[in-house]
């Protein structure tokens, strides 16, 4: 595959496994339980599989490499804080309010991920 057609899957997985995020934690605060759906507990799981995949074989394809280049390291940085805040969002012994605001947080950390990948800045150019 070449680097255009991996990048496509990588943003396409991307935008999906958000969008598959934010439907199973829009279910979770409105009470409904997502989780009687299977194909809603396995496709997140399958797409991110296939992201982290895209991911690493861009890395390795263009020789940038997170702690080597600051700005993909502020990615897999924002990454961590998404995937910590996500589980947050989306446990069910967790209160409405912890839910909510774990929601709005990963999908704030979202929106630096992509912020970052767009302007290759960990500052966004503000610095």
């Amino acid at each position: 595959m070449n680097y255009a057609a991996v990048r496509l899957l990588h943003m396409s997985c991307a935008a999906l496994s958000v969008s598959l995020f934010a439907a199973r934690g829009a279910l979770q605060l409105h009470g409904t339980d997502w989780r009687q759906w299977r194909w809603l507990r396995i496709a997140p799981h399958l797409n991110d599989t296939v992201l982290l995949g895209a991911a690493l074989t861009l890395a390795v394809s263009s020789g940038q490499y997170p702690l080597a280049q600051g700005w993909l390291t502020a990615k897999v940085a924002g990454l961590v804080v998404y995937v910590v805040l996500g589980s947050r969002a989306l446990r069910p012994t967790a209160t409405r309010r912890q839910r909510a605001l774990a929601f709005a947080g990963a999908l704030a950390s979202v929106a630096y991920i992509v912020a970052v990948a767009v302007t290759r800045s960990a500052a966004l150019g503000l610095v």
